[in-house]
Formats: structure tokens, C-alpha cells, sequence
């Protein structure tokens, strides 16, 4: 039996601005955005060539906007990725060279954290 993660839930304060940095700034694809009542709006978004998608809106998380850190993507090339992020706006950090990946890291409005890792070769 597979287990495919494929929705994380990702708090954030305001909805239009969230869904504007992720789509404009991170290049992420608008998948959904819907508003089932006043109390819910489901907004989905998905990085270019990810299985896994990201939802934020009303009535979908009850964490404190910010308080996801540790959301980490993998690119073939982290310096491709923080010319891309960069350019489109994205504060984003210098590329770190470590042991296990090169990085670079940046945060959403709310200060949702996430790491972008060009994972070294295998073997």
C-alpha cells in the first residue's frame, strides 16, 4: 500500500496576500480557491513539478499564521532556484553549501518557512 503525502495545510493571516506570494512571487500553480461559507475559503497551490500541494484560506488551519517552518523543495540546481526566487522578488538567502545539499531558504508574509535543497549526487 502507498501513502502519498500529498496536502500540507500552511496558516496563514490574510488569504489574497498569501495566495499573491505564492502564485506571483514563488511561482507556485493556483489550483483551487474556493469559498464554501463565510467561515471556509480553501485555496490549493502547488510547485511546478510537485506531487505535493500546499492549502491555506479560512477555517483550514488552527496554528498561528508563521508557525510552519521546515517545508523543504528540491531543485536540480539551488543556484537556478535563487536566480528564479530572486527575480520574481522572492527575500531569499544566499545559496549555503552543506554537508548533505546546497540550500537557500525564504519565508512567506506570514513567516512560513521553507528550504530549497539541490540534493548532492548519490553514490
Amino acid at each position: 500500500m502507498d501513502f502519498k503525502l500529498e496536502l500540507v495545510a500552511v496558516p496563514v493571516s490574510d488569504v489574497d496576500r498569501a495566495k499573491a506570494f505564492y502564485t506571483e512571487k514563488a511561482g507556485f500553480i493556483a489550483d483551487h480557491d474556493h469559498t464554501v461559507s463565510e467561515e471556509v475559503r480553501f485555496v490549493q497551490c502547488t510547485p511546478p513539478g510537485s506531487a505535493c500541494s500546499i492549502a491555506f484560506g479560512l477555517g483550514i488551519s488552527q496554528q498561528p499564521p508563521g508557525s510552519v517552518q521546515g517545508l523543504q523543495l528540491t531543485v536540480a540546481d539551488a543556484d537556478a532556484a535563487h536566480a528564479e526566487l530572486a527575480g520574481r522578488g522572492v527575500e531569499v538567502s544566499e545559496v549555503q553549501e552543506l554537508p548533505w545539499g546546497r540550500f537557500v531558504f525564504f519565508s512567506d508574509p506570514d513567516g512560513n518557512g521553507w528550504a530549497v535543497q539541490e540534493i548532492p549526487p548519490r553514490g
